[in-house]
């Protein structure tokens, strides 16, 4: 019921990933208003002069509506800022010298619309506007004081003060409407950058930073941390379009996303075809040399699948490379205008090198993550591997959940037992 009635409000107002704030306040305000004036029109039945305020009413209200779906279907909003404005701006003086001047109660409208005008206001300098506005009302308290005779009056006191007290409590309603709609659409708005902040920050981190404007590196004693690059990468590449080559790699690094998320991990970048993610950060824990050899096995799967694919339609594959390393390391925020979170340290600089050591296709570890994770997983020792600029490391690779480990079903899915120990960790790690 709620996402249809959200499907229905876009449909009517836009779409907030397809139409800016602007464009569906305007969308909002030029509907409600052309509504309610079409409505206003029926209600001035017992008005002198009924005939000249229902076609104010009736003509408005339709322009307005009109408005509404040029905007609404054109997209081209900001160029109907000004006919809108001149709109509101010819009803309301036209009711100034139909409907009693300034004592009724059609001046009462005039803040309303110079608030819709001032929220609608996109690249023209709000001082003009302002000027405008107080003009228009300046001249028709002017016209009114030595032109009375242009007014016309009510015929009685009692329908003074029904129009007037009408005319009041229908503006305290359209305020009212517009607060709402103008909160729902910031609201929107708010989620909107919320969303796009966590997409490059974890969310406490991201939290620190609205609260402080900074981050404060901190220091971790253990995390491990999980490096891709695709073998073979360049060469494949020179073969491919510039669509082609970025589309592909789309296809893998959002394949990735959504297996780091459903481990628990931390994106911290990607660079050209190399991916980047971190475990038991920022919040820490004892499971995070789990959670990446997972994340590990679970993305070579996912390359293995697509591989088959792509060769059964002949087409150029890629092959990954995966390394990770279980240490210490520094994480915070550098940047000011495009935030990164990073992290930095010695650990690194090894995971780096266990990635670029690694196997195609397979999951190669050091010996600080073999020690953490090997209860859990079939690892073949590779022995003393040398890497750039950190001489021999024992290296291993996992090839398998322990078989007692396995889902019945899918080997390459824990089962009931693994995960009980798993959560005994987590649970050893929040007391």
């Amino acid at each position: 019921m709620t996402e249809t009635l959200i499907s229905f409000i876009y449909l009517l107002f836009g779409d907030p990933k397809k139409n800016s704030l602007e464009h569906r306040l305007f969308n909002t305000i030029a509907l409600v208003n052309g509504v309610l004036n079409i409505l206003g029109a029926v209600g001035s039945i017992y008005l002198p002069n009924f005939e000249i305020i229902f076609m104010l009413n009736l003509a408005s209200g339709l322009l307005m509506i009109s408005m509404y779906f040029i905007s609404r279907l054109k997209s081209i909003y900001y160029n109907l800022f000004w006919p809108f404005n001149l709109t509101i701006l010819t009803y309301l003086s036209a009711m100034w010298f139909y409907n009693g001047g300034s004592i009724g109660g059609n001046h009462y409208y005039f803040i309303p619309a110079l608030v819709i005008a001032t929220i609608l206001l996109r690249n023209q300098k709000v001082w003009l506007l302002y000027l405008f506005y107080i003009s228009v009302t300046a001249g028709l308290y002017a016209i009114e004081f030595f032109r009375r005779d242009l007014i016309v009056n009510y015929s009685s006191e009692q329908d003074r003060y029904l129009d007037a007290g009408g005319n009041y409590i229908f503006v305290q309603i359209l305020t009212g409407i517009l607060i709402f709609i103008l909160s729902r659409n910031l609201n929107i708005e708010r989620k909107k950058s919320d969303s796009l902040l966590l997409n490059i920050l974890p969310e406490s981190i991201a939290d620190e930073l609205k609260h402080h404007n900074s981050v404060v590196p901190k220091s971790y004693d253990s995390i491990s941390i999980l490096f891709t690059d695709m073998a073979g990468f360049t060469k494949v590449a020179e073969k491919m379009s510039p669509q082609e080559l970025v589309g592909e790699l789309d296809y893998y690094f959002r394949g990735f996303d959504a297996i780091i998320k459903k481990h628990k991990m931390e994106k911290i970048k990607t660079i050209g075809d190399a991916y980047m993610a971190a475990g038991g950060l920022p919040k820490t824990n004892l499971t995070h040399a789990i959670d990446s050899v997972l994340c590990g096995l679970e993305f070579q799967r996912f390359m293995a699948d697509h591989k088959e694919i792509r060769q059964m339609q002949n087409l150029p594959v890629w092959e990954l490379r995966l390394g990770i390393h279980t240490g210490h390391a520094i994480a915070g925020v550098v940047g000011t205008d495009k935030f990164a979170y990073d992290i930095w340290g010695d650990s690194v600089n090894t995971a780096s090198r266990l990635e670029s050591s690694g196997i195609v296709g397979e999951v190669n570890i050091s010996k600080a993550t073999y020690d953490l994770v090997s209860e859990f997983f079939e690892c073949e020792h590779r022995g003393k591997i040398q890497a750039k600029n950190k001489g021999e490391i024992d290296m291993y690779l996992v090839k398998s959940i322990r078989k007692n480990f396995q889902d019945p079903v899918d080997p390459l899915k824990p089962n009931s037992i693994f995960k009980d120990l798993y959560l005994a960790l987590k649970t050893d790690d929040e007391i």
